[in-house]
């Protein structure tokens, strides 16, 4: 296994000020890599989830997922790397454009399903939501035109279907008992 491949770990943790510090500050104290982070509400109130992209290799996703678990305000991790799983990110991309390009830069856009959502005189901002490769390939292609800024947000993933395990509603004794 290669020592830069990349591997997306999904967490339930508490919904409360201070958890992504406490985790994002696990991460740099062990000196583990974060190639992606997106964090959001959950299905479940008082829980969020939060998708890492983490580059390492086996071990060093061992450790991680290991040190995660040690955190109070984490509920459950899972290494979905090796799983079925669907993996987005939306970016954003403001792109240079004139008259003459921008039929060029539109029917690109189209190839990729993505979409205009802003016109200015100048520019055009292109929303598209992929994996990793297909936003790297649009921001690749638009780059010829000249493009002046990039938001991406991250990967988020999950497990394909489902299980016993992952049909079950979360209930977690610490929130309710902090919410009495």
């Amino acid at each position: 296994m290669k020592s830069s491949e990349k591997h997306t770990i999904t967490a339930l943790v508490e919904d409360r000020a201070g958890v992504l510090n406490r985790i994002s500050s696990m991460f740099r104290r062990r000196g583990y890599n974060i190639s992606s982070l997106a964090v959001g509400k959950s299905e479940s109130p008082g829980l969020s989830r939060m998708t890492f992209v983490v580059d390492g290799d086996a071990k060093t996703v061992e450790m991680v997922v290991k040190n995660l678990h040690k955190l109070v305000e984490v509920i459950k991790v899972s290494d979905i790397s090796e799983e079925n799983a669907v993996s987005r990110e939306l970016a954003l991309i403001r792109v240079k454009c004139d008259v003459a390009s921008r039929s060029e830069i539109m029917q690109i856009v189209d190839i990729f399903r993505a979409k205009i959502v802003d016109v200015s005189q100048d520019t055009l901002i292109v929303e598209v939501t992929g994996n990793e490769d297909k936003v790297n390939s649009l921001v690749d292609l638009l780059g010829s035109f000249g493009v002046f800024e990039v938001m991406r947000t991250g990967t988020v993933a999950m497990s394909r279907g489902t299980s016993f395990e992952q049909d079950k509603p979360v209930s977690n004794p610490r929130i309710l008992e902090n919410a009495s």
